[in-house]
């Protein structure tokens, strides 16, 4: 799946027409920016914290991984419109916290983050299909299932037809072609592969993981042997590595290790994610505290 997809709606209407927070999957695997950096820190350092942090450690922060001051601050702005975090003055300066949408959407994050790669895997063989048709005409509406399904790990073997090997994404998929409007057309059905064919090809058709490979193998060039030091340096290192790795849950159909080419790389990566993790963490943690009380 690609970075250039369209977002689904950021902005979802709650009962009484009140507009929540949420933030675009688009945005989440985003080249590093400002914005995307400063999620990274608050999810990874903040939200460990049941605390407030000032303006100037996450300028600091931002600025230990080559971000201006004035990007940085954008960077506050656009989260505190969003409703990520909300702002208190304290004298001539400013603090910063965690919103409930805020804390939330972090907390779900870490979660995705930190356990992907980590899932046992086991496959029983079985498929998922959904069917459903869009009319050539409306290639806007066509456009957005394919996006969403894309998301939501689905691939197409042929036009109209979608597979997975996780039966447990048919509420995720019925919940999809309802919001589009698409589920009096839409089919689904489980059931283990047929004799025709092989499933094999069904699956090169379905997902071109060649850019998922690449990825990974990136990931693994860039932080296999690194060795970070200096006074922020493990700091930076941890940061990086965690804002690198949070893209694979959008991008990763998470297909069992059985259809996945031998060798498969994603399982080399989120090794070298979760060991690196470990290593770094307590001296990331403790150059945390140290730059929120220097910079505080």
């Amino acid at each position: 799946m690609a970075d250039s997809a369209t977002p689904v709606p950021v902005v979802p209407q709650q009962k009484g027409g009140t507009r929540r927070p949420t933030l675009s999957r688009r945005r989440e695997v985003s080249h590093a920016s400002a914005r995307s950096l400063l999620m990274t820190i608050l999810g990874e350092y903040v939200l460990p914290r049941d605390q407030s942090i000032w303006t100037s450690t996450l300028v600091e922060a931002l600025r230990v991984l080559d971000i201006e001051e004035k990007s940085a601050r954008q960077a506050l702005a656009r989260s505190s419109a969003e409703g990520w975090v909300v702002s208190e003055r304290v004298g001539r300066r400013v603090r910063w916290s965690l919103t409930p949408p805020g804390r939330r959407l972090l907390t779900e994050g870490a979660e995705r983050i930190y356990a992907f790669g980590n899932e046992e895997n086991e496959w029983d063989d079985r498929w998922l299909m959904l069917i459903v048709s869009v009319p050539e005409a409306k290639r806007d509406l066509r456009h957005r299932l394919r996006t969403r399904l894309t998301w939501a790990g689905f691939g197409s073997p042929v036009a109209g037809v979608w597979v997975s090997p996780d039966l447990s994404r048919q509420r995720e998929a019925q919940q999809i072609v309802q919001e589009l409007g698409l589920d009096a057309q839409a089919m689904s059905f489980s059931a283990a592969y047929g004799e025709v064919g092989d499933q094999e090809t069904m699956v090169s058709r379905s997902w071109d993981l060649s850019d998922l490979k690449d990825r990974y193998e990136d990931f693994i060039d860039r932080f296999t042997g690194t060795h970070p030091s200096g006074e922020r340096g493990v700091l930076r290192a941890q940061t990086e590595l965690v804002h690198e790795w949070r893209s694979f849950p959008f991008l990763d159909p998470r297909l069992p290790l059985k259809l996945l080419p031998d060798g498969w790389s994603g399982v080399r990566a989120a090794d070298l994610f979760h060991r690196k993790h470990v290593e770094w963490r307590p001296e990331a943690q403790a150059q945390w505290d140290e730059l929120a009380a220097t910079s505080g």
